[in-house]
């Protein structure tokens, strides 16, 4: 089945680049195989550690990460990145997401839910809005710190 958002207005002329840390190997394979036909970037981990050594070395926009880890869960990601200059996005992935989850993740300052296994439509909407909001986030402060030079 062809990726529908392939060819739309939703995918950037700058691939998106979003990282899955998870310990599900079926949430790895699901991801690449919608992301086959887009021109998107995926990364993958599968531990806080191997997820907080990558993000701290490369620019990664946009984290989806699995509920619970072996090491720690999505709180724990989300505490190391608060005094990242460039925080990524962080929606976190459950197979029972609930309106409890939902609240926690907006409330402790991540982006979004999703709920698996993935829904190709959901994950494109939810990510790419994740990234453009980082991309304007960036934008903002670039533009802040010119204006205070």
């Amino acid at each position: 089945m062809a990726n529908r958002f392939s060819d739309s207005s939703i995918e950037s002329r700058t691939p998106v680049t979003l990282l899955l840390a998870s310990p599900l190997e079926e949430d790895h394979s699901s991801l690449r195989e919608m992301l086959t036909q887009s021109r998107w970037r995926l990364l993958e981990t599968r531990t806080c550690q191997e997820t907080l050594a990558l993000i701290t070395r490369d620019d990664v926009p946009v984290v989806i990460c699995e509920q619970t880890l072996p090491d720690g869960d999505w709180r724990t990601l989300l505490e190391a990145t608060v005094d990242m200059p460039r925080r990524p996005q962080l929606i976190v992935s459950s197979r029972r997401a609930d309106h409890h989850l939902w609240a926690d993740v907006l409330s402790l300052g991540g982006y979004d839910v999703l709920t698996t296994p993935f829904d190709a439509a959901e994950v494109f909407r939810v990510v790419f809005l994740a990234w453009y909001s980082a991309r304007r986030g960036q934008t903002r402060k670039a533009s802040a710190s010119a204006s205070a030079a």
